[in-house]
């Protein structure tokens, strides 16, 4: 471990122990269980990602009585510290909020194997550690039939946090949602470069509105704030957003949401680790296991009506059922073709 690391990690163990009770901390009497969680650098507040694995984390130490911390993440350096720092103090499960973390928890799971860890977003081959992943692409397909259905400018945009394997399920199930509904509609996609970026999120979303798209679908973490911000002054622009339910932050400008249930993978496993059981090895949901979706519409009814609600429905029973299989990279939504139901 380097020198920047060993003394940060001191510091960590300090901070550790004289945190406060409000401080993201909750102590269950009398509980022995104690579940760890440590965020990624959009940290507690995202209203998205980071937001979602805390309100799986807090269902778990109100419903099953467990002692729960989360350590917030400044940098990537911050992550093995975390991490290492949970493992000392013996917590029962520590969760890694985020696929970059993947590197960081398959050494600390390898120092320390009588501890059981879990990462969301990423499969990390140890035995102490479960994988809990998603079928992004499912939910994002009902995103981009909507957005096709709704679009005016038969032009729709897919705005993304970095270029990697993972957002790319993102952007090929939402362009192929839109194919299925209109192939005639335009589908512009463009990477912010990281996950915390607001201004750049706003000035992105900009650029794609300039070039016609009325809707923008995020997944940019807190990135996508900035987003949510430009669409506030464009008229006849809409966002989707991602992970949590974002409908509200500017309601009536949020089309619908992509939920993404990673409060439902965190309170899963959290149930194992509760009742002393053997945890997944690699915990995997999609729409049929609740784990994606979209949100009500509350908002929006006057523009998501009762017949594209009916769509939406029989896309969601073709998926499930297995008529429709989603692409989840760019070499399968270049193969994607409509399917007739």
């Amino acid at each position: 471990m380097s020198r920047r690391r060993v003394a940060a990690l001191a510091l960590a163990l300090v901070w550790f122990a004289a945190v406060p009770a409000g401080c993201a901390r909750q102590r269950a009497a009398g509980g022995a269980v104690r579940i760890g969680m440590v965020t990624d650098t959009g940290g507690l507040g995202d209203r998205s990602f980071n937001d979602s694995a805390y309100a799986g984390l807090m269902r778990a130490q109100r419903e099953l009585h467990v002692d729960t911390v989360a350590l917030q993440s400044r940098s990537a350096a911050d992550y093995q510290v975390n991490l290492t720092v949970l493992a000392n103090k013996e917590y029962d499960e520590i969760f890694a909020i985020g696929f970059l973390m993947a590197r960081d928890v398959a050494e600390v799971s390898e120092r320390y194997p009588t501890r059981h860890f879990s990462i969301i977003d990423a499969v990390v081959d140890e035995p102490n550690v479960t994988s809990v992943t998603f079928k992004e692409e499912q939910g994002s397909f009902l995103a981009g039939a909507l957005a096709a259905m709704t679009t005016k400018t038969k032009t729709i945009a897919f705005l993304g946090g970095i270029d990697i394997p993972l957002l790319r399920k993102f952007e090929a199930g939402y362009a192929a949602g839109a194919r299925q509904v209109d192939p005639s509609v335009k589908v512009i996609s463009k990477y912010i470069g990281s996950f915390d970026d607001v201004a750049s999120g706003k000035e992105l979303a900009g650029v794609q509105f300039d070039q016609g798209a009325d809707i923008i679908y995020v997944a940019a973490g807190k990135g996508g704030l900035g987003a949510i911000d430009q669409v506030k002054s464009r008229p006849n622009a809409y966002l989707i957003g991602v992970d949590a339910d974002q409908d509200g932050i500017v309601p009536g400008k949020i089309l619908t949401s992509m939920v993404k249930r990673v409060d439902v993978g965190v309170f899963r496993v959290c149930q194992q680790a509760a009742a002393h059981k053997p945890r997944p090895v690699h915990l995997t949901l999609g729409l049929k296991e609740g784990g994606v979706g979209l949100t009500d519409f509350r908002y929006t009814r006057s523009v998501v009506t009762p017949p594209k609600i009916a769509a939406l429905a029989k896309l969601r029973a073709a998926i499930i059922a297995g008529k429709i299989v989603v692409p989840s990279t760019r070499e399968e939504l270049a193969s994607f073709k409509p399917v007739p139901l």
